[in-house]
C-alpha cells in the first residue's frame, strides 16, 4: 500500500499545481486564519489562496493521496469551529480571492457569484440596479462571504423568506480530489433530484463551493418602520409571531433589556448622524430623507427605556399606501398584546446601511462576545425563554462575580420559526482575528482586557446549557459547525444517508473532517 506523502512533500506537490504566490506559510499568518470569532485552532500545514475555480481544483486534485485535510473558509465571521480543524497540520483554502461577481442576467433573474464575494459587495452592485436577492445577508455581510453563507446557513435581511442557504439556485462546487461538481440548472432549482440542497448548509464538509446562482427580485421601492416597547417576553413573544403568521413584515426583530442596553452603549448619535445620508437616499426623496434624518437626530439614544423589551420592524413593497397598511395591522397586533410605540430609530438606520463595520464582535469596552441561537416553533418560543431566563438566573451568582453578561436578540423566520439568539459578554483578551476586523479607529478608544480562562469556562458552560434547552424544545440551528449536535437530533436512518453521502463524495474523509459530526 502507497503511504501518504510526507507534509512537505505535500507543499511541493502543491506549489508545483499552483505556484508560490498562491501558499502562504508563515506560521503567525497562518494561525490568523485557523481561529474564528470564539475559538483558537491548531496550527495548519498551510493557507492557499485559490483565484479562480480552476486553480482551486488543480490544487486539490493535485493532494488528492496526501492525507491533508482540507479546510474551507469564508469571511472568517463564523464561531462554531466551522473551519476550526480538529487536528494540526491541515490545509485552509481561504477563498477572499474568488470574489468576482460573474454574471446578473436581468432578463432571467438571476446571479451567478464566486463563493468569495460578500454580502455586501453583492448589494453594491444590485441595489443601484433596484435588485436583490431574496435572502440578501447577515449583519456581518461586509465581511460575510456568500459561499458561507451557503455553507453555514444564516439569516437577517431578507429573513421574511427564510433562511440562506435554500436560497440558491445552483452551485458549482470542487469535491477533495478536484473533481468539479456542477449542481441543478442556473434559472430553477431543482432539476430531479437537489443535488443544490447536498452541499447547502454542509460546512463545507462535502466540498469547496467555488460559484453559487440566486434569483434576484426587484427591491422594494415603499417603506414602512415600526419599533415598539413592551414589558415582558410573554408580550412580546405573541406580538412578533403574530406579525410573522401574517407575513406583514419583511424583517422582524427584538432585543432584551439587556441587550438593548448594549447597543445604546455601544451606538454614539455620532455614527448614526453619519449614516443619514444613505437614509435620504433610501427614503425616496431628498426632502422626504431630511425629514426622516431630522427624526433620528432628535430621538437621539433614549429613545428606548433600558428597562423594556423592544420589536422593530420594517415593512416593505412597491406601494406605499400597502406598506402603510401592513404597519397599522402591526401596531393593531401591538396594541392587543399591551406594547407601545416609540421611536422608530433603530429599523430606519440598519435597513439604511444594513452591512455597518463589525464592530460589535466585542462588547462596549472590548469585551469578549459570543452568541448561540435556536430556532423553535411559535408555541415554544416563550417556554424556551423562559428556560433560558431561569437557566442564567440559576448560575447569576457565577455570573456576576466573573463578570459575565447575557442578553437575547429574537427574529422570525418566515411564518413558522422564531429565533432565539442568547448573546453572551465576558472580560477576555481580543484575538487576532478581533484586531484586523475591528475599525482602527474603534479599537483604539476600547479598553480591553487580558485573558479570562474562568470566565471563558463559565461561557461555555452555559451555551452548552442553551444548546440543552433548544434541544428539548426541538429546536433547529445554523452554523452548525463543531458546535450543534446534528447527529443526535436527527432521525437514525438518515443520518446513515447522510453518511453514506460523506462517502461518496468524500471517500477519505478529508474535507473538513469532524464538521457536522461527519468523519
Amino acid at each position: 500500500m502507497a503511504t501518504a506523502p510526507e507534509p512537505k512533500d505535500c507543499l511541493t506537490q502543491l506549489t508545483d499545481a499552483v505556484g508560490p504566490g498562491a501558499i502562504v506559510t508563515d506560521v503567525e499568518e497562518c494561525a490568523f486564519y485557523a481561529q474564528d470569532v470564539y475559538s483558537l485552532g491548531p496550527q495548519p500545514l498551510a493557507v492557499f489562496r485559490p483565484a479562480d475555480t480552476d486553480m482551486l481544483a488543480r490544487a486539490l486534485a493535485a493532494i488528492a493521496d496526501s492525507g491533508v485535510a482540507i479546510v474551507p473558509r469564508g469571511g472568517g465571521m463564523s464561531y462554531t469551529s466551522g473551519y476550526v480543524a480538529p487536528e494540526a497540520g491541515a490545509l485552509i483554502v481561504d477563498m477572499d480571492g474568488m470574489n468576482r461577481i460573474l454574471k446578473v442576467d436581468e432578463t432571467d433573474m438571476t446571479v451567478t457569484v464566486e463563493a468569495g464575494c460578500s454580502w455586501h459587495k453583492l448589494y453594491e452592485e444590485l441595489h443601484p440596479r433596484g435588485l436583490r436577492t431574496p435572502v440578501w445577508g447577515t449583519l456581518s455581510g461586509i465581511k460575510a462571504h456568500i459561499g458561507g453563507g451557503m455553507s453555514q446557513n444564516g439569516l437577517f435581511w431578507g429573513a421574511a423568506n427564510g433562511t440562506i442557504a435554500p436560497s440558491a439556485i445552483s452551485m458549482e462546487v470542487v469535491l477533495a480530489d478536484g473533481t468539479i461538481v456542477k449542481t441543478g440548472t442556473d434559472f430553477l432549482r431543482p432539476f430531479g433530484p437537489d443535488l443544490t440542497g447536498l452541499f447547502a448548509a454542509d460546512a463545507g464538509s462535502f466540498g469547496v463551493k467555488a460559484k453559487i446562482t440566486l434569483p434576484l427580485m426587484r427591491d422594494a421601492t415603499a417603506f414602512a418602520y415600526g419599533s415598539f416597547a413592551f414589558d415582558t417576553p410573554a408580550r412580546i413573544t405573541a406580538a412578533m409571531s403574530q406579525v410573522a403568521r401574517e407575513g406583514l413584515a419583511s424583517e422582524c426583530f427584538g432585543f432584551d433589556p439587556f441587550l438593548q442596553a448594549q447597543r445604546m452603549k455601544r451606538d454614539s448619535l455620532t455614527k448614526d448622524a453619519k449614516q443619514l445620508i444613505g437614509m435620504m437616499k433610501s427614503q425616496g426623496g431628498f426632502w422626504k430623507g431630511l425629514k426622516e434624518g431630522a427624526k433620528v437626530v432628535a430621538a437621539g439614544r433614549s429613545f428606548l427605556d433600558e428597562a423594556t423589551f423592544s420589536a422593530h420592524l420594517i415593512c416593505e413593497g412597491r406601494h406605499q399606501s400597502a406598506v402603510d397598511a401592513d404597519m397599522r395591522r402591526v401596531e393593531e397586533i401591538v396594541a392587543e398584546v399591551g406594547g407601545t410605540k416609540a421611536e422608530n430609530t433603530i429599523p430606519k438606520v440598519m435597513r439604511a446601511n444594513p452591512f455597518p463595520p463589525v464592530n460589535s464582535m466585542v462588547g462596549p469596552d472590548g469585551e469578549r462576545w459570543v452568541p448561540v441561537h435556536g430556532v423553535v416553533r411559535h408555541s415554544r418560543a416563550l417556554a424556551t425563554i423562559d428556560a433560558i431566563t431561569a437557566l442564567f438566573e440559576s448560575r447569576g451568582a457565577e455570573m456576576e462575580q466573573l463578570g459575565v453578561g447575557a442578553g437575547y436578540l429574537v427574529m422570525t423566520v418566515g411564518r413558522a420559526g422564531f429565533l432565539i439568539e442568547p448573546v453572551f459578554y465576558w472580560p477576555d483578551r481580543m484575538e487576532e482575528l478581533h484586531r484586523r476586523s475591528l475599525e482602527p479607529d474603534h479599537l483604539a478608544k476600547l479598553k480591553g482586557f487580558p485573558a479570562n480562562a474562568e470566565s471563558r469556562a463559565l461561557v461555555g458552560e452555559l451555551r452548552a446549557g442553551v444548546i440543552d434547552i433548544f434541544g428539548e424544545m426541538e429546536g433547529v440551528h445554523f452554523q452548525i459547525g463543531r458546535t450543534y449536535p446534528l447527529a443526535e437530533r436527527s432521525d437514525p436512518q438518515a443520518w446513515k444517508l447522510l453518511e453514506a453521502m460523506k462517502r461518496a463524495v468524500d471517500p477519505d474523509g478529508r474535507m473538513n473532517p469532524g464538521a457536522l459530526g461527519l468523519g
